[in-house]
């Protein structure tokens, strides 16, 4: 290599690698939001089942993830085809580390999945959830991750990207995906006891530390940063570094019109400035311009994080009436608004020659994505209620699932009151 390639080369692997470090950090992010909105009985378990996720998704996409995805045979030996002879992602190759890709996607992995954490908690059985996260990991998630990224046909008859798909982070390759995988768990799992009364009313469960959830969604604000820049996948040329200072400018802006959006329309609706709500706007906001972050001007991107943020107030709304008892928001958060991100691209990214999206392209790639995730997810709960069950004992979820799954408390000094 020359000096100024192999420079180039060494900025855009330390620069991948800087950004898959702050699209971990989110893990922690997830974490402290949902320990923050579950009572204080269900947070160790929710931790233990973050950081647990997290460590599987690694373990899977290794073992089998990254080659259904890309293509070629176990993980090593992919990595010596693309150092030996670039037979696979030979462009990639030429401007970062073969294991520095993998790094950032196995990040996204686990992203995907801590989706459904906060959706299914406070009933589920740990071991459950961990024997789904596996399939998640290793096999579901991949698959449509071949199609989109990937760039394989789907089921061999098409391509998604001729047909004018583009998710340039993942709206919905990974959120939209998540809250999938999250709905049909929902569905299997049921409501919490005492969510819904028979006369149809929703009893609001608060959630136990409100700071501790603004902290996740502060670090959830900051990991983003890795999530959409680091997408862009260089910086050591003009372009791209003028690319990325784009993208972090159009992510920040995004998230601060949906925290704004969400707590003026919670005001007008609720007579309250509803904290919860300003938290989910702003992750709200984050969903919705990560489908496509780098062709928005600042203030169409403080726009669609805000149509985000308005959105998902009513989502969540409309989730409780249809008893689908989502405890963090999730599936309004990463379902619905992923969806409306992918339907905001061609609006700044037409489809062109050059490439873009068109709004039937992404219609059908989102449809392709929410119909192979939520049914072979809905497939994998049913499987694993047959053969373990997937929710605790009434007498567990009163108690609270730290005693019955992880034999501790987090708050062993509190007195319960709920």
């Amino acid at each position: 290599m020359e000096a100024t390639t192999e420079l180039a080369y060494a900025l855009d692997t330390f620069y991948f690698l800087v950004m898959g470090a702050f699209v971990m950090w989110m893990a922690a992010g997830f974490s402290m939001l949902e320990a923050g909105l579950v009572r204080a009985k269900n947070t160790a378990e929710i931790l233990t089942k973050n950081i647990t996720l997290y460590a599987v998704a690694c373990i899977m996409y290794m073992v089998c993830g990254y080659s259904i995805m890309y293509g070629g045979g176990d993980f090593v030996m992919f990595l010596d085809g693309i150092v030996a002879d670039g037979v696979a992602g030979a462009e990639e190759a030429a401007t970062y580390a073969p294991s520095a890709d993998f790094f950032f996607q196995v990040v996204f992995v686990a992203t995907a999945m801590s989706i459904v954490s906060g959706a299914v908690a406070e009933r589920m059985k740990l071991w459950a959830f961990l024997a789904f996260a596996v399939v998640m990991t290793g096999f579901i998630y991949p698959m449509e991750g071949s199609w989109t990224w990937g760039g394989m046909p789907v089921f061999g008859m098409y391509t998604l990207g001729d047909l004018g798909f583009s998710d340039f982070a993942g709206s919905g390759i990974v959120h939209m995906a998540g809250a999938a995988a999250a709905l049909a768990g929902v569905i299997v799992l049921g409501p919490r006891a005492g969510k819904y009364g028979k006369d149809g009313r929703v009893n609001a469960i608060p959630g136990c530390n409100l700071p501790l959830a603004t902290l996740g969604t502060f670090i959830l604000w900051l990991g983003w940063f890795g999530f959409n820049g680091g997408s862009v996948l260089a910086t050591a040329s003009i372009e791209s570094a003028n690319l990325v200072a784009v993208v972090f400018m159009n992510t920040n802006m995004a998230a601060a019109g949906g925290c704004v959006a969400a707590l003026i329309v919670a005001r007008l609706w609720f007579g309250k400035a509803d904290l919860t709500m300003a938290l989910n706007g702003a992750l709200a906001g984050l969903v919705a311009i990560t489908a496509e972050p780098s062709t928005p001007t600042a203030l169409q991107a403080t726009i669609f994080g805000g149509i985000g943020g308005v959105l998902v107030v009513f989502s969540i709304v409309f989730m409780d009436k249809l008893k689908i008892d989502d405890p963090v928001g999730a599936i309004s958060v990463h379902g619905v608004v992923g969806l409306l991100g992918l339907l905001l691209v061609p609006l700044s990214n037409p489809l062109t020659d050059d490439g873009g999206s068109s709004f039937s392209g992404q219609l059908i790639g989102a449809l392709t994505i929410f119909v192979w995730v939520f049914v072979a997810s809905l497939i994998t709960w049913t499987i694993i209620k047959a053969i373990m069950g997937v929710r605790v004992s009434e007498e567990e979820e009163m108690e609270g699932v730290d005693i019955g799954e992880c034999g501790l408390e987090a708050y062993p000094e509190f007195t319960k009151s709920n």
